[in-house]
């Protein structure tokens, strides 16, 4: 389940380097699992000049990823997307060669448990996301309850696949968990330091677990970090927020803590949470379903003998003021989305609201430009949103097509037999709009030039149609008694009349029979149906009812 904001990243002076310097200062960065330019001899001078600039060390920030490998819906530029993630990773390794990606919360799966006929395409979507997190360079996160859904053998494999560290030194028994990895970036070694609370709604660990204290764990695991030489300590917590806050009170040492969720339910799209500072621990959490990323650069200055403080220099304190505009940016942008193709909508209000759309975008991008001065070490907070505008790595890209392809081929054969449920005895099934077009012509025309009448090619075009994800909104009557499901669904394919009308097979039979059929569809019905969060952002369904009306349907 997408982005403009690449503004709160400084781009401008990597492209000022040789390309041989940028390929030389990455290669310390590939022990991180990111992809490596070719290398070559690096000028020095240019390697200096950047160092003034570039972070000592970037951190790239998720938060309860949930299997979310892209948005889905027809809102354009949702966020989300791994592949647009990978994009903007990849295309600032020049002014941060030196880099992590870690994460906290659940990683792989949108649910807890996972439905038996779900089984082999959530387990193939976790597998898509784990080799996606390999490409990012994920080099640890703290696992959700959701990552132990389908057992910890299955666990085991995606992390193995990911090449990322699952860090709880808080848990027992979890096959695979580690409690602290220290990396060596560029010199610098940083000491990641995970702690999770992975229980169920009951109360119930996964299989095997056991959970001891989240403050003792970190505060051990800083002292087993530093043992192992690291000076920067990053802690990842899979905890309710509240009892994760209270780790930086109890373990001060910890330079950067990274919040996530113990567990996930549903699909639904969290807001951003602004970045808080407890002692000097900053503590970020980016909202779920990827629709964010923090980046946190740390810049360390002189070799003093005592342990590194990082001073903010820039992010934290305008972060709450950061967050209003981008609510007020994204809200202006979902309504003029919304009123794209309106024939209710007046030319000057369009252009009025493009005009306050770029007053903002243009004021956010100076309050994220403005720096705060200060002296010794220091770090500089932003958050990206995930947007379409960073483009699309091509390797994770491939890796979701081949993942989109796998999953129809199986879904395909898997519910070749899967049938609608009859209709219980007196009531309507649904007959496809072919049946419907005997009768109301003039309607018909007016619907095939809608966006409704293509809603299925669009998934065919993806190779979507069977997955299971996608199929339930660009079909009609699904899963209802006398309707279609994955497989069985030839007459009924697109949103066709019944959709909003209700099964007509009784209608047909008898026209004038009052009560058969939903003559005047209410536009909210819209939103129950399909066009409701995380699906479709801010949808109008008066003004989007325009757009399938016309002669003989709803307007004479």
């Amino acid at each position: 389940m997408k982005r403009s904001l690449l503004r709160g990243v400084r781009r401008g002076y990597a492209l000022l380097i040789p390309f041989l310097a940028i390929a030389a200062a990455a290669g310390a960065a590939a022990c991180q699992g990111c992809k490596v330019p070719e290398q070559g001899a690096a000028s020095a001078e240019a390697d200096a000049d950047a160092g003034a600039t570039r972070p000592t060390v970037r951190l790239y920030v998720l938060s309860t990823v949930a299997g979310a490998l892209e948005p889905c819906g027809c809102t354009k530029d949702q966020l989300g997307g791994i592949d647009h993630l990978a994009a903007l990773i990849e295309g600032q390794r020049g002014e941060a060669p030196a880099r992590l990606v870690v994460g906290a919360g659940p990683l792989l799966f949108m649910e807890p448990e996972v439905k038996p006929e779900r089984r082999t395409q959530d387990a193939w979507k976790a597998e898509a996301m784990a080799l996606a997190a390999k490409e990012i360079g994920l080099a640890a996160w703290a696992p959700g309850e959701n990552d132990w859904a389908l057992g910890a053998e299955a666990l085991a494999k995606y992390q193995e696949q990911s090449g990322a560290a699952v860090l709880a030194k808080n848990l027992e028994g979890a096959q695979g968990v580690r409690g602290v990895v220290v990396r060596d970036v560029s010199g610098v070694k940083v000491g990641l330091i995970g702690v999770s609370d992975p229980k169920g709604l009951a109360g119930a660990y996964p299989d095997g677990v056991k959970a001891g204290s989240t403050v003792e764990a970190v505060k051990a695991g800083v002292e087993e970090a530093k043992k192992q030489g690291a000076t920067v300590f990053v802690g990842l917590a899979a905890l309710p927020r509240g009892e994760a806050l209270r780790l930086a009170d109890n373990a001060p040492e910890l330079h950067v803590l990274v919040l996530g969720k113990p567990s996930e339910r549903g699909d639904v799209n969290d807001g951003p949470k602004p970045p808080v500072l407890i002692g000097t621990t900053l503590v970020v959490e980016t909202p779920n379903h990827l629709q964010s990323v923090a980046v946190v650069d740390l810049f360390v200055r002189g070799k003093g003998d005592g342990p590194l403080v990082f001073a903010d220099a820039g992010g934290v304190a305008k972060a709450d003021e950061l967050i209003s505009l981008s609510a007020r940016i994204r809200e202006l942008e979902i309504r003029l989305n919304g009123w794209e193709g309106s024939k209710t909508v007046s030319a000057k209000d369009i252009a009025d609201r493009k005009a306050d759309l770029e007053k903002l975008r243009a004021e956010k991008a100076k309050l994220e430009s403005a720096e705060t001065k200060v002296t010794g070490s220091f770090f500089r907070y932003s958050a990206v949103e995930v947007r379409e505008k960073l483009g699309a790595d091509k390797d994770v890209a491939g890796q979701l097509l081949a993942y989109y392809k796998r999953v129809n081929a199986h879904n395909k054969e898997a519910f070749a037999d899967r049938v609608p449920e009859p209709p219980a005895k007196g009531e309507a099934s649904y007959i496809g709009i072919d049946a419907c077009t005997n009768c109301h012509d003039e309607e018909r025309k007016v619907f095939d030039g809608t966006a409704h009448a293509r809603a299925y090619a669009t998934l065919q075009q993806d190779f979507k149609e069977y997955n299971l994800d996608c199929v339930s909104c660009h079909v009609t009557g699904y899963g209802k008694p006398g309707g279609s499901t994955v497989t069985h669904n030839a007459s009924l394919q697109n949103v066709q009349c019944e959709e909003c009308h209700g099964p007509g097979s009784l209608h047909a039979k008898d026209p004038e029979k009052k009560g058969l059929i939903v003559l005047a569809p209410s536009p909210e019905s819209c939103v129950t149906q399909c066009h409701h969060p995380p699906h479709v952002e801010g949808f109008e369904p008066m003004a989007k009812m325009q757009l399938i009306l016309g002669p003989g349907h709803g307007r004479d």
